[in-house]
C-alpha cells in the first residue's frame, strides 16, 4: 500500500511542477506584478490551470500525511539511538593492514654531507 501511494505521490509532484510551468507569468517576481496598474482591481479569474493547481495541491498534502501514518504505524518503535551499542563494530579480517607512518613529513635524510641543491654534472 506504501508503495501505490508513494507512486502517487510522486506523479502528482510530476504533474504539480508541469502546471506551475505551463501558467501565465504575471511579470513580476513575489507576486507583485497583475495587478494591471489598477490598485482597487481584485482578483482575476480562476483558470482552469489555477484551478488544476489547487487541486493537485490538495492531492500531494494528502498523500504526505498518508505516508507519514504508514511511516509511523510501520515503525519498529524504537529510536536509533536505542540500537546504539558501547562496544565497537567488529573489523573484517580480509580488512589489509595499513603501513606504518612516521610523523615526519620528509624524506629520510642521506647524511650531512650529501649537496642541499642538485649539481649539473
Amino acid at each position: 500500500m506504501e508503495n501505490v501511494i508513494l507512486l502517487i505521490h510522486l506523479l502528482l509532484t510530476l504533474t504539480l511542477i508541469v502546471v506551475v510551468l505551463l501558467q501565465r507569468s504575471e511579470g513580476g517576481g513575489l507576486g507583485m506584478g497583475g495587478g494591471g496598474g489598477n490598485a482597487t482591481a481584485g482578483r482575476s479569474a480562476a483558470t482552469a490551470l489555477g484551478k488544476l493547481t489547487w487541486i493537485l495541491g490538495i492531492g500531494l498534502f494528502a498523500t504526505s500525511i498518508a505516508l507519514t501514518i504508514i511511516a509511523a504505524q510501520t515503525s519498529s518503535g524504537s529510536s536509533v539511538l536505542d540500537r546504539i551499542t558501547d562496544r565497537p563494530a567488529a573489523q573484517e579480517e580480509s580488512a589489509p593492514d595499513m603501513p606504518a607512518t612516521s610523523d615526519d613529513l620528509l624524506p629520510p635524510s642521506q647524511g650531512d654531507d650529501a649537496p642541499l641543491t642538485p649539481t649539473a654534472d
